[in-house]
């Protein structure tokens, strides 16, 4: 019952975001065309992953030309999976003619000459975006790539929107789109599950991309607010799918919802109107979507079955605690602790800087600016940045220092601003 409840909650975000811009074209582009590209795909095979996406952009410049002229379909989703079906056997028929009878003399086997017409059955979109999802988080290309493909096959974003998302430009986007694919193809990769042996090591690495997925949103450099929301409403979708497969409803599957649960309930805290970051003790809490933080507990319960812990488990931890309005002693020892234990499984730069900061508000800044130099991350604004935090109010000439070495180093005109206002405050 609360997953059903967790689906409404996230439908109405998409909702939200969807009142913004009222063409239904766009709006079923971006959930029918991941559906439609794994379905085909997984009855074409990588091997003709590009004549899927053709049949289902062709499919939805059908719909701008016939709905233009004669008006929206009582069912428009249906009149969708119907054009390309008949496109999909369209291109299977063309197919079996050329290899039979115009190119026999290349005596090309092709599988998909044999293929049965594809299934677009509600029941198969689910299982072929699944194994999708598998597919593409191959070892075999790098993280960037599978993210970059996830955004395309499985998530519906044009290749604008991935260039942005990774500021980078559409020519650059399309070559590793490119050859992601070629790899996939080269690799012979196969669309469907694991084997059941394989499908936990394979699942960890189907959780990083959504993981990153997740972040490539939440902590985004992009100036497009409604596309960083994008990115993590996605994400969340795509880990939704995993736990409410039984193959895939793994405590660590859980960890990873919870925890993007926690952090999206604070989404709109984050930025002030005029795009601005806001740092976490300045936040409106008024703004924190409670619906999503109890949510975020509800998969946090449901992952501790087991005996395992991973790295979701306790960033999301840590998340929850962040959730929790009142600034107490316990709140902060209690972060402390788990990016203790974090820093012990998966140590990052990101990890140290965040467990300094919950180590100044649990035991005092002078410990916190001990611990923070032996970092010695000179080529971190956030380091910088960091220490001028710790240093307002003890020593202010460092702090401003600090201050001014983050200025230096940041790259986007929010920290910018932000940092400046800083250093201001600690001249006047």
């Amino acid at each position: 019952m609360f997953g059903s409840q967790h689906k409404s909650c996230l439908q109405n975000l998409e909702e939200g975001r969807t009142l913004h811009n009222n063409e239904l074209i766009p709006h079923l582009f971006r959930t029918e065309y991941r559906k439609i590209v794994s379905a085909l795909c997984k009855g074409f095979g990588f091997e003709h992953i590009e004549a899927a996406e053709d049949i289902a952009s062709e499919t939805f410049l059908a719909a701008a030309q016939t709905w233009g002229l004669k008006g929206i379909p009582d069912n428009p989703t249906a009149w969708l999976y119907k054009v390309a079906k008949n496109k999909a056997r369209n291109f299977l028929s063309r197919d079996f003619i050329f290899d039979t009878k115009i190119a026999p003399e290349l005596q090309r086997d092709s599988s998909i000459a044999q293929a049965e017409e594809p299934d677009l059955s509600p029941e198969n979109f689910v299982d072929s975006q699944l194994q999708m999802m598998f597919a593409i988080c191959h070892p075999s290309i790098s993280p960037e790539s599978q993210i970059g493909l996830a955004l395309r096959i499985l998530c519906g974003f044009g290749i604008d929107e991935i260039a942005d998302a990774f500021l980078t430009s559409r020519e650059t986007t399309n070559k590793r789109l490119y050859r992601a694919k070629e790899k996939l193809r080269e690799e012979i990769i196969a669309i469907e599950f694991p084997a059941a042996s394989e499908i936990e090591k394979r699942l960890d690495t189907v959780l990083t991309t959504v993981y990153l997925l997740f972040n490539e949103g939440y902590y985004s450099t992009s100036q497009n607010p409604t596309l960083r929301k994008d990115l993590c409403l996605e994400a969340i979708r795509l880990c939704t799918m995993l736990i409410e497969h039984e193959r895939t409803d793994t405590p660590a599957a859980n960890a990873l919802l919870a925890l993007m649960c926690f952090h999206a309930s604070r989404f709109d805290a984050r930025t002030s109107q005029n795009g601005e970051l806001v740092v976490y003790r300045d936040q409106d809490t008024s703004l924190w979507n409670n619906d999503l933080i109890t949510r975020g507990g509800y998969y946090l319960n449901r992952s501790a079955k087991g005996n395992t812990i991973s790295k979701y488990h306790l960033e999301a931890g840590i998340a929850y605690w962040h959730t929790q309005k009142e600034d107490t002693k316990e709140k902060w020892e209690n972060i402390l602790q788990l990016h203790n234990t974090l820093l012990q499984i998966a140590y990052s730069p990101v990890v140290a800087l965040n467990r300094t900061y919950a180590l100044s508000k649990a035991r005092g800044k002078r410990e916190a600016i001990t611990e923070a130099e032996k970092l010695q991350l000179i080529d971190n604004q956030f380091y910088f940045a960091l220490l001028g935090d710790l240093y307002t109010d003890i020593d202010n000439e460092k702090a401003k220092q600090n201050f001014e070495k983050a200025l230096s180093l940041a790259k986007t005109d929010s920290d910018k601003n932000q940092l400046m206002k800083r250093v201001q405050q600690l001249k006047r």
